[in-house]
């Protein structure tokens, strides 16, 4: 997906100040357990006591902010438990403003990240600013994991990228099916010219025609575009019995006009871009539906986040987006610091595939905790999150995701269906 996040100040959670790029606090780089001084094994004793300068570059501005505090929450709620478990890795995360392709925050806040020393970093969310920093960060041996980038153009990318959200290939592919499991013969898409707007159109339209549907209109817009009269009537011309809408809140101008254009505003489908409440939108989209990654969440995953994020002073969040997403990511980097013995972005990425359990036969764990304690006994561990079993690929794309499918009711909020 494509994101961005405001100017927030970047905050700096640690019990020390941060130091200079090259000043990384590694007191050990053994990844074998510990011994005690008779010799036996030291158990629970961490192999190594490292500090990991993490960066985290998320949207609080632009078209995508709505998406930023779920996210941002994620990272602080998994920095928090891998800190607490005093397992051989402390966090400390300099976090900066995404942005979008409007604003350019993304430009100063990679100065920023770069010159804090981070060698790994959680984001960006949006697929095309990825793009953008990807060989700047990969030069500098900075490991990247997105939490949300979803373009199928990412797959195999970068040595030093992975992902935890799946491809939009998959959301394509869920979402066209349930318009057809729907009843719906023709389809048109509306969707915003970038990787991610690419990407999904094709997906939803090859998934669409495949099941004996026609996609009788398409029309794309740009980043930054404000108008879209010309989309919505070349829609509305072709009367088609649903229209898919692949855009960032843009979604908010958009569904209006094809509900005056005479579209039946029951029957949009979103996707995870702007899959959110809309309480505000001036027409009902009960009966609506739309998909987004992410398996089912615990009742009290939303508390757990908003512990920690408003102990910060944040307003409370009541979306959890993409938030396993960073979640996970956050846990899966520090163990793989664990695995590695080391803080530097190639080796920690060196270890990322085996600890997501996508190599070797690994003991299964879902906790950084319990992970920590299965590396520190000198075995391999197999993370499952909140987001799912993950499991990297040879790609660094997850193995298989959950889709989930929501609808919206008469208040034009939606909940998971399936």
């Amino acid at each position: 997906m494509n994101a961005s996040k405001g100017s927030r100040p970047a905050r700096i959670f640690s019990t020390a100040a941060m130091i200079g790029a090259s000043a990384l606090v590694i007191a050990g780089c053994s990844s074998t357990p510990a011994e005690t001084p008779d010799g036996d094994d030291g158990g629970n004793t961490p192999a190594v006591d490292l500090t990991l300068q993490l960066g985290s570059l998320l949207p609080s501005t632009g078209t995508l902010a709505f998406l930023g505090a779920p996210m941002e929450a994620g990272v602080q709620l998994a920095m928090s438990e891998v800190n607490e478990a005093d397992a051989g890795v402390q966090i400390e995360v300099t976090s900066e403003d995404e942005g979008d392709l409007d604003n350019k925050a993304y430009e100063t806040s990679i100065t920023n990240l770069h010159s804090a020393g981070i060698t790994a970093m959680v984001g960006a969310a949006s697929s095309s600013v990825s793009k953008l920093i990807l060989d700047q960060n990969a030069g500098a041996g900075i490991l990247m994991v997105s939490p949300s980038n979803t373009s199928a153009e990412f797959t195999g990318i970068n040595d030093l990228y992975f992902r935890t959200a799946p491809s939009d290939n998959l959301q394509g592919e869920v979402l066209a099916s349930q318009i057809a499991e729907d009843g719906h013969q023709t389809l048109g898409i509306i969707y915003q010219n970038d990787p991610y707007g690419t990407g999904l159109f094709e997906a939803i339209k090859a998934t669409f025609e495949s099941t004996g549907g026609e996609v009788v209109a398409e029309a794309s817009y740009n980043q930054g575009d404000g108008q879209f009269n010309a989309q919505v009537s070349t829609i509305a011309a072709e009367k088609p019995d649903a229209v898919a809408i692949v855009s960032y809140d843009q979604f908010a101008t958009i569904a209006p006009l094809l509900g005056n254009a005479g579209i039946d505003t029951g029957a949009l489908y979103l996707v995870d871009g702007n899959l959110k409440d809309w309480p505000d939108l001036p027409v009902s989209l009960e009966g609506s539906k739309g998909t987004r990654a992410g398996a089912e969440l615990p009742e009290d995953f939303i508390d757990q986040l908003n512990e920690v994020w408003t102990a910060d002073g944040n307003e409370p969040i009541d979306a959890v987006t993409y938030s396993a997403e960073a979640y996970d990511a956050v846990v899966l980097i520090a163990l793989a610091a664990l695995k590695a013995g080391s803080v530097e972005g190639a080796d920690i990425a060196s270890a990322m595939q085996e600890v997501s359990g996508g190599a070797g036969e690994g003991e299964k764990c879902t906790s950084f905790a319990e992970c920590a304690e299965i590396i520190n006994n000198g075995d391999v561990a197999d993370y499952d999150g909140y987001s799912g079993e993950v499991t990297f690929n040879d790609d660094h794309d997850p193995e298989g995701a959950d889709i989930g499918v929501y609808e919206f009711s008469a208040d034009n909020t939606h909940a998971r269906i399936k």
